[in-house]
């Protein structure tokens, strides 16, 4: 057997094509190693190439072109392939997203993006390919692991760094849902569907617009804001952090329906979720930033909410509540004339104040669905008060108090709530709850 001889090298990170011219079958040693840490290739051979068929030829000018951008899109267009003029059913392209920088090929990509291929410890492959092994059709050899040939494909990421996208054969696109004052990485591959083989277009990069800031009504730090929301339309907020403190809470009170908040700040959103109750952000930034409130209403009644924010977190707007603010009731201590209701408290000494309200049978679910868990104690009726007390606890597991309420009427439901009232004075209510005296005793 004749030494081998080396007749091709090559060092890089990019694709590299070598043709060999011999009449004779030959046997071809091909040894890849890796330069700097684990690595994945791919290899294409073949016995009859065909030019235009392999790899997808690229345009005289391969750049990408941006020509629109938007605070969340960017379009971008690019020249056609060659090879998708003249196979038009085999060609297609895929854009490639992301934060961090432009990919060389699509081979790269895979690598980043999929689980990594760890080679030997060496960190050398070699393959031994005779031309007698290659059929009439082409062949494609992609990393080998473990000894076994096994095949990478690219996925879609489901975070907003990464995006994957295959358009078919349109040469231009928007992107959208992008992050306004963002710098994207774009990437446009051409793709031989019966090959599986790609060709890089130049990467380009482009920075999303910042988003302006809206209309906004400000909010002072350290005050409520009650908001009334019709319909599905919403309502602007607009807070400036004052002084060195770098975080800042909101506190987001939904009164009445269900509320959508969104939080941004300078442009980027940091909060974006349903409120049903009652919720904390505590958001850390820099000294003067500002924020934007976005209340939208998620029903198509009327929806209010009490918004409060504040930097001084010495004073807090609420005593830190119970894990639940869920009124129950006991069945065994339930009488004709009374009922007994009980509920959890808090470390520090606070105020609760007990309220009851007869209800027409049939009527407790429409009741408590038109409840405005945000209104005030004073709101009530004077006859509705049953009264009020001061309790707390600093073992939490014993911060549970009760009330007896007593002078009831057999056989009839009744709406109970409780108010917290802590050292601001700003009343939290507890949910609502219908319980219904005994017919007979």
């Amino acid at each position: 057997m004749e030494p081998m001889v080396t007749i091709f090298k090559y060092k890089g990170n990019d694709v590299e094509t070598y043709v060999s011219n011999s009449p004779h079958t030959t046997l071809h040693r091909l040894e890849l190693m890796s330069t700097e840490k684990d690595t994945s290739i791919k290899i294409y051979m073949t016995k009859h190439p065909k030019p235009g068929q392999l790899y997808p030829e690229l345009p005289n000018d391969p750049r990408i072109n941006i020509i629109g951008i938007g605070h969340t899109t960017v379009t971008v267009a690019w020249q056609p392939s060659p090879s998708a003029l003249q196979y038009n059913s085999d060609i297609q392209y895929c854009l490639l997203i992301n934060v961090k920088h432009n990919y060389k090929s699509l081979c790269a990509a895979e690598a980043t993006l999929s689980t990594r291929v760890r080679m030997n410890d060496n960190k050398a492959l070699s393959l031994f390919i005779t031309t007698d092994l290659l059929k009439q059709s082409e062949l494609i050899l992609h990393s080998k692991v473990n000894n076994r040939m096994t095949s990478h494909a690219i996925h879609k990421e489901s975070s907003w760094d990464v995006r994957h996208i295959c358009i078919g054969t349109n040469t231009i696109y928007t992107i959208h849902s992008l992050l306004p004052n963002t710098q994207y990485y774009i990437d446009v591959f051409a793709i031989n569907l019966l090959t599986n083989a790609s060709a890089a277009y130049t990467g380009t990069f482009s920075k999303t617009l910042e988003e302006p800031i809206p209309s906004a009504k400000p909010l002072k730090d350290g005050e409520v804001a009650l908001v009334n929301i019709s319909g599905k339309g919403y309502q602007l907020y607009s807070f400036q952090s004052q002084g060195p403190n770098r975080r800042v809470q909101f506190t987001i009170q939904a009164c009445a329906g269900d509320v959508w908040v969104q939080i941004t700040r300078n442009g980027r959103r940091l909060v974006s979720e349903m409120v049903e109750d009652l919720r904390y952000f505590t958001l850390k930034g820099k000294p003067a930033d500002t924020y934007i409130v976005h209340l939208q209403s998620m029903g198509t009644s009327r929806a209010s909410t009490k918004v409060h924010v504040t930097s001084h977190f010495y004073r807090p707007l609420f005593p830190i509540l119970p894990e639940s603010l869920k009124i129950k009731s006991f069945n065994k201590l339930r009488t004709c004339d009374s009922i007994t209701i009980a509920w959890l408290g808090t470390q520090e000494r606070a105020k609760y104040c007990v309220y009851r309200k007869r209800l027409e049978k049939g009527h407790a679910t429409k009741e408590i669905m038109n409840k405005d868990i945000c209104s005030e104690p004073e709101a009530r009726k004077k006859s509705e008060k049953v009264r009020c007390k001061t309790f707390h606890n600093l073992n939490l597991q014993r911060a549970v108090t009760t009330e007896t309420i007593r002078g009831l009427e057999s056989g009839t439901p009744y709406l109970f709530d409780v108010y917290l009232v802590g050292p601001t004075g700003i009343p939290i209510k507890y949910k609502s709850k219908v319980v219904s005296t005994r017919k007979e005793c």
